[in-house]
């Protein structure tokens, strides 16, 4: 593989548990250099979480496996003074700095925008807190499904009868994560022409509503609340879930030629002349309608062999998998999506991790090394200084 993008790129890394680690796991895949500061003998909280007691008895929580990988772990406590030495050298050698303390947390252990831009004026910090550090809700704790909720994502997820409903993974943590990382990459970029850094600072709330696209524009530009519909599209039909003779079924046909393609393999062509199903907008008027017949030609065969013919024939269908199919799709091995490292501890038990899903002139990004101990890099903060030193002149020497 060639270099990769970020490689050089320092990182100075004081997140815990989801939408910190994240982005700084992306920003590792990219080719940064991430070092964990976590607290002593304590460690990043996702150390202890997971679904293996075992894994989380001895601090390396299957939370914390999924997204260390590839970084290096140092223990420093912020409030012990040789510590904060370390940590003030390592701050004016990085080029990022990423926390996610609650709002102003940073700051009251002596480490506010200002402190941290004297120490290192082409420091890029990045703060990613629930609500932002700033405004009357800045304070209020917050995890994903509280994000989850104010966003409004819960009230879109489900069915007029089950919503609101969580959303099944930590969308929000991830969402936040990848903003900070997309944020971070081009602070990067813009400092290169300024050559001085800046502040960052993430809000998981508005992050997440971002991301929720045309949910929220509707209502923005249109004037129309969004309802929950379950397995359905709003915006198209037939688009949603359907019945097989062996198990459910997604299918999105939601352009013209989409539909009738549909309707002629599941051999219901009178559909498409159906005044009722003749038009997009005749369609989602009469879904359920439009959905009963369909169910009833669907159920002659299995998903497996209507998902076969439908994608050979251009109409969007796939079954739904359980996770552990997911991650043995065929697909996935063949870009390389899921690396197999040694565990940390030195068992050798393999570790099965995912990548970024980007593949670089042709190759996955993944890690090299599993992820680390807690304090596993502790002996080796000298020599990591050093090298950043040596870094930062390079940098700053080189021209523009």
């Amino acid at each position: 593989m060639h270099e990769r993008p970020l490689a050089g790129i320092r990182v100075l890394d004081l997140t815990n548990v989801l939408a910190g680690p994240y982005c700084s796991y992306q920003l590792m895949l990219l080719g940064a250099e991430v070092v964990k500061v976590e607290v002593p003998g304590r460690g990043d909280l996702a150390r202890q979480l997971g679904s293996d007691p075992d894994l989380n008895q001895r601090g390396i929580g299957a939370s914390f496996l999924a997204q260390n990988a590839g970084k290096k772990s140092v223990e420093l406590d912020l409030k012990e003074a040789a510590d904060r030495v370390a940590f003030e050298e390592l701050v004016g050698a990085a080029d990022v700095l990423l926390e996610n303390f609650r709002a102003g947390v940073l700051a009251r252990l002596g480490y506010d925008w200002p402190r941290l831009q004297a120490l290192n004026p082409a420091l890029i910090a990045c703060s990613i807190t629930g609500f932002g550090q700033t405004g009357p809700m800045s304070q209020a704790p917050a995890y994903d499904q509280i994000i989850q909720g104010l966003s409004g994502m819960m009230s879109v997820t489900g069915t007029q009868d089950t919503a609101p409903l969580r959303v099944g993974f930590p969308v929000c943590d991830s969402i936040g994560g990848l903003a900070a990382a997309l944020a971070i990459t081009a602070a990067v970029a813009a400092r290169h022409r300024t050559g001085t850094g800046c502040h960052l600072d993430v809000s998981m709330l508005e992050a997440s509503i971002s991301a929720m696209g045309w949910t929220v524009s509707n209502y923005l530009v249109a004037g129309v609340p969004p309802e929950p519909t379950g397995d359905q599209n709003a915006t198209a039909a037939p688009s949603g879930t359907f019945d097989t003779a062996d198990g459910p079924l997604n299918i999105a046909a939601n352009r013209q030629e989409q539909f009738e393609s549909l309707c002629r393999i599941v051999g219901r062509t009178d559909l498409m002349n159906d005044v009722r199903f003749a038009e997009r907008e005749g369609r989602k008027t009469h879904r359920a309608a439009l959905n009963d017949e369909l169910n009833r030609a669907l159920r002659q065969r299995p998903a497996a062999e209507w998902e076969r013919l439908l994608t050979a024939a251009g109409v969007p269908a796939a079954r739904i998998l359980t996770v552990p199919q997911a991650v043995e799709l065929e697909q996935l091995q063949h870009r390389g999506f899921i690396q197999e490292l040694p565990f940390p501890d030195g068992s050798g038990r393999p570790l099965r991790v995912v990548s970024s899903g980007v593949l670089y002139d042709g190759e996955p990004l993944t890690p090299d090394e599993p992820p680390p101990l807690l304090g596993q890099h502790n002996t080796s903060v000298p020599e990591l200084l050093a090298s950043w030193r040596a870094a930062r002149l390079v940098s700053e020497g080189a021209p523009e």
